[in-house]
């Protein structure tokens, strides 16, 4: 194509108000747009010059605007320009010169260009966003691409992992990549990259059972960092829910990711997704019109009282009403779309209170909510969600509905600080262990309902936790060294890199304690990608602006020579090992009849039964976990058989001894893990016998099957 007809050559027809988007049915395009307010909508063609020719959508139905144009082929560019009253003090934003992006678009081509003109108002105009701006904005906006749905995904079959065999690596399709030595040089960064067979099958190896990547939903480079030379990393900034981010596609088209997914369910690896539909990147009163504002700002946005303003519940300028009907069918047409055409096998929300958020504030039964809870495609897919938002009461951990995971927060902060040396901290580290049964035992919801994760992408990185005292934010343009007490962090004795032997071991060993404190306790470990190879970030917790070396992994640094890397490889092993560690009950202490045993006892040092004054006591820093492998296994009340489970938790810089306990099925106990190198597993200890915990350890002994 390399011109577009006049407008009155092109044959229009009425076409259908559904689906939604650009729609491609072998002979031409439908197109249909949600707009309740409008009062007329121009389809806007492009051609590969630029020439733009626009056509009126001849019908409106049920506040939909729509029309078939019959010549309209897979390929062409397309945007809106919606007509309706400029009003933002009733909440109306209507510009028609302003070109925008179909919030259903498959494909988009093309970067947004930052400048004046993308803005509804006129900018620096004494009256702001209430002033108008006549100025054309489609040189500067990316435009939307019919597309058609041919691919072949052969035998492709979605893994289906059991929750409680989960093990999730949270990643980022382009700083996985980008130093990756396997990954060709024309691909790093891509989904091509991390669809590369040494990649999947590293990751693999690792135990992890899916990746979770960062947003792949279209996004924008926020217009403070490209001025400073920067751009998005983290991608918290959509602009298009059906659309890939170019970036990650080293051929412009959304036929790679499906590469990559079906390579990934090749190698037995999920795909989850994070997906951000709290917010958009149009911002604030002040910000852009590039897609929702300017097709129906009052129906999309969720306004303040005076609704010339926006409801900030997510803290970025605008939240979007997940309370309206069209907005709700978007949401979950998006989701849908992620399982049924590019075959993900799940999602974490991100700010996932917004979800459930009414006007009377959060609520289970949440437009959102209520409909993922009653979808048969959504049923089969893993949902998990960032509990928490900007609003009122927005903390919601273990507040969403059966069904939904939950990332816990409260296991990060407890784990860290407990490992730190925090007084106080034992009673909290012991509910954490065992599943988080204070947020999460109620309406049948399971222990893998707890998504326990030590470190992320916000934040430091696991070697970084052990090794910096402060934040180190310089490379963002600030110097926010506020201390740790947000961080939970401890350097061991020097802050940063340091050459101290006796300081990088005990790093060593405070970094397997987290590991294996999260892969041992109740719940779904997620593991940040490079934590296995004590990847740095330089002291930096906050990332999201740096597309950068500081950020991207370092497949050629790795501190530990490979020994936390294959430490991981124990943990999940492990957890594959012994069903008791992720079997789907909470463990709670109770005495149950039918087996005879408690589920779990807590043992102080001289192995006597832990009492109120061992969890009460501040300087508590060691206790024992005996996990009887003949508890109850599920409803059915009969015996388990799995092996029985004694766990030594040591945060004291010395060796404590703890008492083994001496039980008639435990003559002997077996080292099973401990993340104290100079105690190897396979070493055995009789029962009723004392037992050196090293300092600063946590021991697994086992005795029985598995």
């Amino acid at each position: 194509m390399t011109q577009n007809p006049p407008a009155s050559a092109i044959v229009v027809a009425e076409g259908r108000p559904f689906p939604r988007g650009a729609t491609f049915d072998g002979s031409g395009t439908n197109f249909a747009l949600f707009s309740a307010n409008a009062t007329r909508v121009e389809l806007c063609l492009f051609d590969a010059d630029g020439n733009e020719t626009r056509i009126d959508l001849p019908e409106y139905t049920d506040e939909v605007w729509h029309g078939y144009l019959p010549d309209v082929k897979p390929g062409q560019l397309y945007g809106y320009r919606v007509h309706g009253p400029y009003e933002p003090t009733q909440g109306h934003r209507f510009n028609a010169n302003k070109l925008l992006i179909d919030p259903y678009a498959r494909e988009l081509s093309g970067d947004l260009v930052w400048c004046d003109e993308l803005y509804g108002y006129t900018v620096g105009h004494p009256d702001a966003d209430l002033s108008f701006d006549e100025r054309d904005s489609a040189p500067f906006v990316p435009k939307a691409v019919v597309v058609e749905d041919n691919y072949d995904w052969g035998d492709d079959q979605r893994p289906m992992t059991p929750w409680d065999e989960t093990v999730i690596m949270e990643t980022h399709v382009r700083g996985y990549t980008m130093r990756h030595p396997a990954v060709a040089e024309d691909v790093r960064g891509t989904c091509a990259g991390l669809a590369t067979p040494a990649v999947l099958e590293g990751i693999r190896s690792l135990g992890v059972s899916a990746v979770e990547l960062l947003p792949m939903h279209a996004y924008l480079d926020d217009r403070h960092l490209l001025e400073a030379n920067r751009r998005n990393y983290w991608g918290y900034n959509t602009i298009g829910f059906f659309a890939i981010k170019r970036r990650y596609l080293s051929n412009g088209h959304r036929d790679e990711f499906r590469d990559l997914v079906k390579a990934a369910h090749r190698q037995g690896l999920e795909v989850l997704l994070d997906v951000v539909y709290n917010h958009t990147a149009e911002g604030s009163e002040l910000g852009p019109t590039l897609s929702l504002r300017g097709i129906d700002n009052v129906s999309y946005y969720r306004l303040a009282e005076d609704p010339r303003f926006y409801i900030n519940d997510t803290g970025t300028g605008n939240t979007l009403n997940v309370s309206h009907p069209r907005v709700i069918q978007m949401v979950m047409d998006s989701l849908r779309y992620w399982v049924t055409d590019m075959h993900v096998d799940g999602f974490r929300f991100d700010l996932a209170t917004i979800l459930g958020r009414e006007p009377s504030g959060f609520d289970q039964r949440g437009g959102i909510l209520d409909a993922v809870a009653q979808d048969p495609v959504l049923a089969s897919v893993k949902m998990i969600a960032e509990p928490w938002d900007c609003g009122p009461g927005g903390y919601q951990v273990g507040h969403f509905p059966p069904g939904w995971a939950e990332w816990n927060d409260r296991f990060r902060d407890d784990v860290r600080a407990f490992w730190k040396g925090d007084e106080g901290t034992l009673a909290d580290f012991g509910k954490r262990l065992t599943g988080s049964a204070d947020f999460f035992d109620k309406r049948g919801r399971r222990p893998w309902a707890s998504v326990n994760f030590i470190t992320a992408h916000d934040g430091f990185t696991l070697y970084d936790l052990v090794s910096y005292n402060e934040k180190h934010n310089e490379a963002n343009g600030e110097d926010n060294r506020d201390g740790s007490d947000n961080n939970h962090s401890w350097n061991g004795g020097a802050e940063g890199e340091t050459d101290d032997a006796e300081i990088n071991a005990l790093r060593e060993r405070q970094m397997r304690n987290l590991l294996a404190t999260l892969f041992l306790s109740k719940g779904t470990p997620m593991l940040l990608a490079g934590d296995e190879r004590a990847q740095t970030q330089g002291g930096n917790n906050n990332t999201y602006g740096q597309d950068s070396e500081i950020a991207w992994i370092d497949w050629e640094r790795d501190p530990t020579e490979g020994r936390l890397a294959d430490f991981v490889r124990e943990l999940t092993a492990l957890r594959q090992r012994f069903p008791l560690l992720r079997r789907g009950r909470f463990l709670d202490g109770r005495y149950d009849e039918a087996s005879g045993v408690h589920d779990i006892v807590w043992l102080a040092p001289d192995g006597s039964e832990a009492g109120e004054a061992q969890w009460t006591d501040a300087g508590a820093r060691s206790i024992a976990a005996l996990m009887d492998g003949r508890a109850q296994q599920t409803g059915v009340h009969r015996p388990g058989t799995d092996a029985t489970l004694l766990l030594l938790v040591n945060a004291w810089a010395e060796g404590v001894e703890f008492k083994l306990p001496e039980r008639s099925e435990c003559p002997e106990w077996t080292v099973a893990l401990s993340t104290a190198t100079e105690l190897a597993p396979g070493l055995n200890a009789p029962g009723g016998q004392t037992f050196i915990c090293p300092p600063r350890a946590m021991v697994v002994l086992a005795c029985g099957r598995n």
